[in-house]
């Protein structure tokens, strides 16, 4: 059964893997200061059983980009000794560096200078933690910090909460895209207040990506119906029971979600409405 799996989804890869022109608005690439990304489906690294399946499950997501946090890993190894980038090929995927644990904009902004120093990346996704139980941000510190990064010469990627006003703030302060959340980091709950998501996009020029929270395909695929430019995901697809598989259903939930905003749903209705005409309808 298993390999039928497999086998199906292969299938369903090669028809439907995001390299098929959805209309001429839309080539499904993403751009983002001057940066093109093919997938609009990131990822990270975080609590998977080992590094050969984390491995295997970037592969299998189609994603180009990869969040690592910078606090996380070993950026002055030994001579032989092995690191999460071993796992990683940096000819073929983009690493977004990332400041998660960072519990002030001092705290987030020494860390990010030191990833660039370490040879990372000036590119950013900025996080600073305002709650230690919920890990919500601090949105205070968070503005504080994007507009410094960004003086420094970074492209900066903030991690916010869902609200509107906030965003735009972000935006003003110079950062790159805005990184709002379904729902708390690594609860898998999906996303929560759909409206916020709708106005936020509606109300920044920079792009959306949905940023936490995402706890399965469906999740993802709601959140680019919204009108998302992107989804960032990490423990959905870590912690499933096959990872490799959940990345690839988040390939895809991702493509869809993307066709169908695009496409323009239906409006919603109180009654039924006949799928068929009553015109010719003989009597």
């Amino acid at each position: 059964m298993e390999n039928r799996l497999y086998g199906l989804f292969d299938i369903l890869v090669k028809l439907y893997g995001g390299k098929m022109k959805v209309n001429k608005q839309d080539t499904g690439i993403l751009e983002i200061a001057g940066k093109k990304f093919s997938s609009r489906l990131w990822v990270g690294t975080g609590k998977y059983k080992t590094l050969s399946v984390m491995k295997e499950a970037h592969e299998a997501s189609g994603t180009d980009l990869i969040t690592v946090a910078i606090r996380r890993v070993n950026l002055n190894p030994k001579k032989g000794e092995e690191t999460l980038f071993d796992y990683i090929d940096r000819k073929k995927y983009f690493i977004l560096p990332n400041t998660a644990a960072c519990y002030s904009a001092e705290e987030a902004v020494r860390t990010a200078h030191l990833g660039a120093e370490a040879g990372l990346s000036k590119w950013i996704k900025l996080e600073v933690i305002g709650d230690e139980k919920t890990l919500y941000p601090d949105v205070i510190g968070l503005l504080e910090a994007t507009k410094r990064l960004v003086k420094d010469g970074f492209t900066v990627l903030p991690y916010t909460n869902d609200d509107v006003v906030t965003a735009k703030r972000l935006e003003d302060a110079g950062a790159a895209a805005v990184m709002p959340l379904a729902a708390p980091i690594g609860s898998g709950q999906g996303v929560m207040n759909p409206l916020n998501i709708r106005l936020i996009k509606e109300a920044l020029k920079v792009p959306v990506i949905v940023d936490a929270g995402v706890g399965t395909a469906s999740d993802a695929a709601i959140a680019m119906e919204l009108g998302a430019d992107g989804v960032l995901l990490n423990t959905a697809i870590a912690l499933a029971k096959d990872p490799i598989l959940m990345a690839g259903a988040m390939k895809l939930a991702v493509t869809a979600g993307r066709m169908s905003f695009l496409s323009g749903r239906m409006e919603k209705k109180n009654y039924a409405s006949a799928s068929s005409p009553k015109d010719g309808i003989s009597k």
